[in-house]
């Protein structure tokens, strides 16, 4: 067995919060999107979102940060195999995966809408 195999349970956690963090911390788009996620939600709660309606939220939320963290681990896996240096494929493989980010981005937006238009119509008896 090799050594980052038998890193233990804990440690995973431990590599995973770093991991999180480290992305937090460095990258800018990120830090935009938690903070977004933490107004959303605080939104919803005072809105009343039933339980099913806050889980849809959550799921987009997660998306998001998800691509977003996914794009950032290939960008500096390739920065770093390439050692920064110009490549063609490496520049297509970084617009696709950020094409992704963009994508689950827009999705979530339009989620959001449809969520809390809803809401926000029925407050204000339109619907």
């Amino acid at each position: 067995m090799t050594k980052f195999k038998s890193q233990g349970f804990n440690n995973t956690f431990k590599n995973a919060r770093k991991g999180f963090n480290l992305a937090v911390r460095s990258e800018m788009n990120i830090r935009v999107h938690v903070a977004v996620a933490t107004f959303v939600l605080f939104l919803a709660l005072f809105l009343n979102f039933s339980a099913q309606e806050f889980c849809m939220l959550l799921f987009a939320i997660a998306l998001v940060i998800v691509s977003e963290m996914l794009n950032t681990a290939i960008e500096f896996t390739l920065d770093s195999i390439y050692h920064n240096r110009y490549s063609r494929m490496v520049g297509m493989a970084k617009d696709i995966s950020a094409g992704a980010v963009l994508f689950a981005t827009f999705t979530s937006i339009l989620i959001g809408v449809i969520l809390f238009g809803a809401k926000i119509l029925t407050a204000m008896n339109i619907i």
